[in-house]
Parts: structure tokens; sequence; C-alpha cells
């Protein structure tokens, strides 16, 4: 009625005689007032009508797609078609239905911890999600494990329809295929090196279970965090532990170090011995070999003429302790009939010795 009403007056307001004759009181004029404002308000309500269903059609059939999301269309509720980003078209007044699902993020899930933003940088949440975090090791050791898995929506399809409880799905396999690799090593390794192994053969381990549930995801990476033993004693012991390896290997280190600081130098001072000593061999074999090659030359020269090698050998004695002399040292020498011993002790430059004195 108040729409009705709105309408006649703004009819009556732009046609003054159609107003004065709906207030003259003439039964005639009043009649075609009235007719008039009926057909005109017929209009007013089929426009309106109009435009109303023009905007119906158009919110309920256009779609916006953002270029991280892919939509899944229904038609009579049973799947159609998946539309891409950008601006797209569909059957208007719920006779198809479209579900955006952002197939291009990749999406966090975290075990044993929770995180929770807190101005710029994320916090972790306070709780306890043991439930999640403590395992048991290969050789029947609890290691407290938490880890984060990153995974994109690889097919809406199957994300929107074929697992229910989509997170809880995803947590509880993530879960056992933790657990799983972790207790195929010992509660060493899994502390140190085998942290790579375990998130290789977990992503592949996962990726073929969500796979085969057809849940419509990729998981990305597999990424351990803290891996430490159950608070209480044995994290006490397992730190004592640690520390001990450490300063082993401390040691370890200093002595390698010292290792490397000796025995070059040993190594370099006996190969010097060596070289000197093979030098020395060398010298005093030359110099034998001369002896007996200078021996065996005034040999063949004494059989030849044995008075004169005799005469001359006796010169070169004499001379050769001459020098000597001269040098300073004080030496004694057999005369030529070998029965006397002559002494020579600072002889001045001008007295002689004759081979027969």
């Amino acid at each position: 009625m108040g729409l009705f009403e709105s309408l006649k007056e703004q009819f009556f307001a732009s046609d003054g005689e159609g107003q004065q004759q709906y207030t003259s009181g003439d039964g005639s004029s009043q009649g075609g007032g009235s007719g008039s404002l009926k057909w005109v308000s017929g209009r007013s309500v089929f426009i309106l009508v109009a435009i109303v269903l023009v905007i119906l059609i158009a919110v309920t059939s256009i779609t916006v797609v953002d270029q991280t999301e892919e939509s899944v269309v229904l038609r009579f509720g049973r799947y159609h078609r998946t539309l891409s980003p950008g601006l797209n078209f569909k059957l208007p007044f719920g006779l198809e239905q479209s579900f955006n699902v952002p197939t291009q993020i990749v999406q966090n899930m975290t075990f044993g911890f929770r995180t929770q933003r807190a101005a710029i940088v994320s916090q972790r949440a306070r709780g306890d999600f043991s439930s999640e975090s403590t395992m048991l090791t290969g050789d029947l050791n609890i290691a407290s494990v938490e880890w984060v898995i990153q995974y994109r929506i690889s097919n809406p399809q199957n994300w929107l329809f074929n697992v229910d409880l989509k997170d809880k799905t995803i947590r509880d396999i993530s879960i056992s295929v933790i657990n799983e690799q972790v207790g195929d090593f010992y509660i060493t390794d899994v502390l140190g090196n085998a942290r790579t192994k375990i998130e290789e053969a977990a992503l592949v381990k996962l990726n073929n279970i969500f796979s085969d549930y057809e849940l419509g995801i990729n998981v990305i990476a597999v990424q351990l965090q803290n891996i430490v033993p159950p608070e209480g004693s044995v994290q006490d012991a397992f730190e004592d532990v640690n520390k001990a390896i450490q300063d082993m290997n401390r040691l370890i280190n200093e002595g390698r170090e010292e290792y490397n600081k000796a025995i070059p130098k040993a190594r370099g001072e006996a190969e010097r011995l060596i070289q000197e000593a093979q030098g020395y061999a060398a010298e005093r074999t030359n110099k034998a070999v001369g002896d007996a090659a200078r021996f065996s030359s005034v040999l063949t020269e004494y059989r030849l003429s044995p008075e004169v090698t005799r005469e001359r050998l006796y010169f070169e004695t004499v001379e050769e302790i001459l020098n000597k002399q001269e040098n300073g040292s004080s030496t004694r020498f057999i005369d030529s009939t070998f029965n006397n011993l002559v002494p020579l002790l600072q002889l001045d430059s001008t007295q002689t010795v004759s081979p027969n004195n």
C-alpha cells in the first residue's frame, strides 16, 4: 500500500488537470482520473518488477573467480564444470551453484604445536599437543617430534566432494605416516642425521595415500621442526650425552690440529736428515772412488818406474806436511829410510829439509 500511495502522489503531482478532476467532486471526472491512475500504477509496478528481475538475474548468474582460485559449478546439485579465474557466468536463480577453491595457495598444517599471529611475526600458541608429537622410535625410546606439512589443492572437485572432515583426515594420515617413519630409526638417528630421510620418505608416502583417497591435494614439503626426548630425566640424560659428544668432537679436533702441526714438521726434519745423509754418503763414496782411482794410477806408474814414483810421493807428502805446518799444526813424519821420526815444529820459511835427513 505504501508503494501504491507514493506512485499515486507522483502521478497527480505531475498532472494538474487530473488532480483538479479528482478534487472537484464531479463523478465523471473523478472516474476518469481513477482509470488513468490504475494504468500508470500498473506500468510502474511492471517496470519495478522487471528491474528487480534483471538485478536478480545479474546477481545470481555472475561469479567472480580470483587469480588464486578455481570455481566448481554444480547444476542441480551435480558437478558440471570448473571455472578458471576471471568473470564467469552460470545459470541464475540457483539452477547452478559455484564454489571457489584456493588452488594456488600453499597451505600449512602444524603438528605438535600451533602458531598464532601476533603483530608481524607468528608465535606459538599455548596448549598440550603431546598426543601428536609423542612417538616411539625403532629402539623403543620415546621422542617428541614436531613437524609441518605444506600442501596445495590440485583437484578442486575431489577436494569438495570426495572426503568429509578434510582437516582431520589430513592430520590423522600425517600423524600415522610420521609415526611409521620415526619408528624405523634409532632415537640417535632421529635426533641426528636421519631427518632428511624421514622427510623425503614421508613426502612420498603422504602423496601416495592422498592419491589413493582422491582427496585432491598434493603435499609439497614435509619439514621436521623440534625433535627432543621427553621432558624430565630422559631429556637431561640426552643433554649430557650430547654435551659429551661435543666435548669428544672438540678434543678430536684439537688433537688433529696438533697432529697437523707436528707431523709435517717431523716429516720435513726427517727428509732433511735423509738428504744430508745421502749427500754425505755420496761425498764419501766419490772420495773413496777418487782415492782408489788415484792409487791405481800411482800403482801403475810405480810399476813402470819405482824409484821415480817413490821420490815423487815423498816430495808430495813433505809438501803437504809443510803446508799444514805453515797453517799452525804440529806433525811428525818418517824419513825415507823409515828409521827415524823427524820432528817439524814451527819451521821458518827459510829452513829446508832434505830427503836424506
